[in-house]
């Protein structure tokens, strides 16, 4: 039986395009990897294909699979996503296992009892460092850190909505809002993976292919990830206690 890789983290911290850039650099690590496709609520958006990057599907339709033993439905950031544990175990049979998105989703996939067995490899990619974490929450310093997380995640999901649809709705500024407000409570949970890779460079960052190679924080997260796929320490992965975030 294969292994489940797991990338976590907040909205637009930067997951995809290191997925994409793996592809790109990393070919033969990314193709040994089966994407794990999930049953999604919301609109595709543009690029995305459907059975590729999600089942995309009412919500109506998502919200009756929880009738059904195989699927576990989950509220995600206000949208309603669904996990079929029975297809997730035949692609493991047939080779290792790709997850690439929300911290709610792959909490399932570290405690579901039904993926007990299952050996997992699983990373957290932050907006921020361990040790700027720190800073922001000493009481001294007078910061908001809750505050300040989610203006750093508010801009990023802004800079990318902005390149997707040029002008935004207010559903889209809603969705944004539910996103970077997210963000901080899904920070608590970082320390349930086995890595962190800090990572200034989200989904909105031209650091990722304006020059083909990737630059800064985006090369160092490439790096990092694909370090750890090959079973080799990283300098650029952090291990956080549980203690951390207040």
């Amino acid at each position: 039986m294969g292994k489940l890789v797991i990338l976590a983290g907040p909205s637009c911290v930067g997951k995809s395009p290191l997925d994409k850039a793996m592809g790109r650099f990393y070919p033969d690590l990314r193709n040994n990897l089966q994407h794990l496709v999930l049953y999604n609520s919301r609109a595709p958006r543009p690029g995305e294909e459907d059975g590729v990057d999600y089942h995309f599907r009412d919500r109506e339709e998502i919200s009756a699979l929880q009738e059904q033993d195989r699927f576990v439905v989950m509220d995600v950031r206000g949208d309603l996503q669904a996990l079929d544990i029975h297809e997730l175990k035949n692609q493991l049979n047939h080779g290792d296992v790709f997850f690439e998105g929300n911290p709610f989703v792959a909490r399932v996939l570290q405690t579901h009892e039904g993926l007990n067995e299952i050996e997992r490899v699983s990373a957290f990619m932050s907006p921020l460092s361990k040790d700027e974490i720190k800073v922001l929450s000493n009481p001294e310093n007078g910061a908001n850190p809750e505050k300040i997380v989610a203006d750093i995640m508010r801009r990023k999901l802004l800079r990318r909505t902005k390149k997707q649809k040029g002008e935004l709705s207010l559903k889209d500024l809603e969705n944004i809002e539910t996103r970077a407000s997210s963000a901080y409570r899904e920070l608590k949970d970082a320390h349930h993976f086995d890595h962190i890779i800090p990572n200034h460079d989200g989904e909105d960052s031209e650091h990722w292919d304006a020059f083909y190679y990737p630059i800064g924080d985006a090369r160092k997260a490439l790096l990092a990830f694909t370090d750890l796929l090959k079973g080799k320490e990283s300098n650029q992965v952090e291990k956080w206690e549980d203690d951390l975030i207040p």
